[in-house]
């Protein structure tokens, strides 16, 4: 496999450190010069930005040792977190949290931009600081990348980009099944929102219950036991990698799940994540739910499960949790604001034909995770072959 050289990330471009004018100085603010913040980059995907930022003005230009640095700049976190990185599609500078590469003609962008993006485990082993971790522009200038021809820096960038629009395509496929079914559940049941006559308390087979409790250091083996994250990024648990804890059979039998049990997270840090809803599918063995959690049995014979489910995960239904949900450190709701959750009750077979669509959905979903999943693996493999050596 063919080597390349390496060579500091200071002899590529100019690396560039931002800077943020006073923040008290409105005279500085909502100017025409963008500057971007390595929170801006939070959820960006992709390789070039062009998302909203705030903008300073001249005099807020002027008045700190920011730089303005040309589109297909690349701007890369180096502290709060280390690793967020884009290539800019328009002039902008930048706040301290970023050294940024304006590259010379021996750096291709893109090429950069997916370096970096390898590299970024390396740079934040390097991290200093005893608040957050960064990289000083010293450690930064003189890190060292792979440096092939810039012929072929761009072949690698382009191929790398192809797979990066690839998994980028599968992963907003899944997440369309998301909206898919909040689309359905609405035409299907829109209508019955604005007729509600009872209360989640009137729909339950038995009383919530509140979770399991062990420390943490007791997991390990025993039984399948559920918690929080598992409640979260799917329509149904995943049952396949969860915790394990031993429990007796009084402990079992009082916090057991079973197939349509609804879940709901008890208290969450981000106030739009309490009230989280998710269904227990049919399981292999017997399973638990774990303290931080609300378990709900409904009667079948008034209310299916999965339409239960789609109306706490609507917006009809997010929005009355949001309203019944306390916060004070963290958000909290408690089994007295779900037992008083509105719940209208359209005829069983319709709601039953929703469950169907669940199904369906469900199972397209499966195949679209396994699309993201190769998607995601063929990225990495091209990405770690690609500053290892060749790529052929």
């Amino acid at each position: 496999m063919k080597k390349y050289p390496l060579v500091p990330l200071g002899e590529l471009g100019e690396i560039v450190t931002g800077s943020t004018p006073d923040s008290t100085n409105k005279e500085y603010w909502n100017g025409d010069i963008a500057w971007i913040t390595p929170a801006d980059l939070t959820n960006h995907e992709g390789i070039y930005f062009t998302g909203k930022l705030r903008k300073i003005t001249e005099a807020g230009y002027k008045s700190c040792s920011t730089k303005l640095m040309p589109a297909g700049s690349i701007v890369y976190s180096t502290r709060a977190p280390i690793g967020h990185c884009a290539v800019t599609s328009f002039p902008l500078c930048t706040n301290q949290g970023f050294k940024s590469i304006v590259p010379n003609k021996r750096l291709d962008a893109v090429y950069g931009f997916f370096a970096l993006k390898f590299f970024t485990p390396q740079l934040e082993a390097l991290g200093r600081g005893a608040t957050f971790a960064e990289v000083n522009k010293e450690t930064f200038e003189s890190f060292e990348i792979p440096l092939p021809p810039l012929s072929e820096q761009k072949r690698i960038a382009s191929l790398l980009a192809r797979a990066d629009r690839l998994r980028g395509l599968r992963r907003a496929a899944r997440e369309q099944c998301d909206s898919l079914l909040q689309s359905v559940f609405l035409e299907m049941f829109g209508d019955y929102l604005n007729k509600i006559e009872c209360q989640f308390a009137d729909v339950l087979q038995i009383p919530l219950t509140n979770g399991f409790f062990e420390k943490n250091e007791k997991y390990g083996t025993g039984n399948p036991i559920v918690w929080v994250d598992n409640l979260y990024h799917t329509n149904i648990i995943d049952i396949s990698a969860l915790r394990r804890v031993q429990v007796s059979e009084k402990e079992l039998e009082k916090y057991e799940v079973f197939d349509g049990d609804l879940l709901f997270t008890r208290s969450s840090l981000v106030a739009e994540g309490v009230g989280q809803a998710n269904i227990v599918p049919k399981l292999e063995e017997r399973t638990m739910f774990e303290s931080h959690i609300i378990r709900a049995r409904v009667d079948k014979t008034k209310i299916n499960p999965y339409y239960a489910l789609g109306l706490f995960r609507s917006q009809f239904g997010k929005s009355e949790i949001m309203k019944r949900a306390k916060t004070a450190t963290m958000t909290t709701i408690g089994q007295d604001a779900l037992y008083e959750f509105p719940c209208p009750i359209p005829p069983l077979a319709l709601q039953e034909e929703f469950a169907r669509v669940v199904a369906r959905v469900e199972a397209l979903r499966a195949r679209m995770d396994e699309s993201a999943r190769q998607g995601e693996a063929l990225f990495q493999s091209l990405l770690a072959e690609s500053f290892g050596g060749d790529v052929t």
